[in-house]
């Protein structure tokens, strides 16, 4: 009798460190990595206690997951797979959660709606499909805080993510072939 082995990340940081949580097995979910989270949550330390957070294209819900447990006031997980939208309402059930919602849709839909705004963006888009300017350029219209924070991840070959007019990129770093930046809006 074989044993299915779930995929599992573990939270690096805050109430919930070394707790374990599962993500599904989706085609192109590909958790950020322990060592490009604790650089991220080092840049965002300034800022996250009691940040309200928007994790686009949430996958796993890593960044989101984290957020939360240093210290995020508030997270908005959105991810067009059933599957991932299950298992993190599952984990923010299993961790205690508040202040945390998951909607199931596409994240370009998610951004037509009515803005409300956020003081820290996590996005991190499937890799290879052009979603990182549109998204960009939605998230401008209105779903920004002043001074709000937004983190990218993107293909390494394609260099720095293009910034909409105005934002100011603050850090950028390269693992393996990802490349990750920290915006700032004006």
């Amino acid at each position: 009798m074989s044993r299915h082995i779930t995929n599992q990340l573990r939270i690096i940081g805050g109430t919930w460190r070394s707790r374990r949580v599962s993500f599904p097995d989706v085609e192109g979910l590909r958790p950020s990595p322990d060592r490009v989270r604790e650089t991220l949550f080092n840049w965002l330390a300034p800022v996250i206690q009691g940040a309200r957070c928007l994790d686009l294209y949430a996958g796993s819900g890593a960044l989101g997951l984290e957020a939360l447990s240093r210290g995020a006031d508030a997270v908005t997980f959105v991810d067009v797979d059933r599957r991932v939208a299950v298992q993190l309402e599952q984990n923010l059930k299993l961790l205690g959660a508040s202040g945390a919602q998951v909607m199931q849709m596409d994240a370009l839909v998610f951004l037509q709606r009515a803005p409300q705004p956020f003081d820290v963006v996590f996005l991190d888009p499937p890799f290879h499909r052009g979603l990182l300017p549109a998204c960009l350029e939605k998230l401008s219209a209105g779903w920004l805080t002043e001074g709000a924070r937004v983190y990218v991840e993107n293909e390494a070959e394609l260099g720095e993510p293009p910034l909409p007019p105005g934002w100011t990129l603050l850090r950028s770093k390269q693992a393996g072939r990802v490349r990750y930046s920290l915006l700032q809006v004006p």
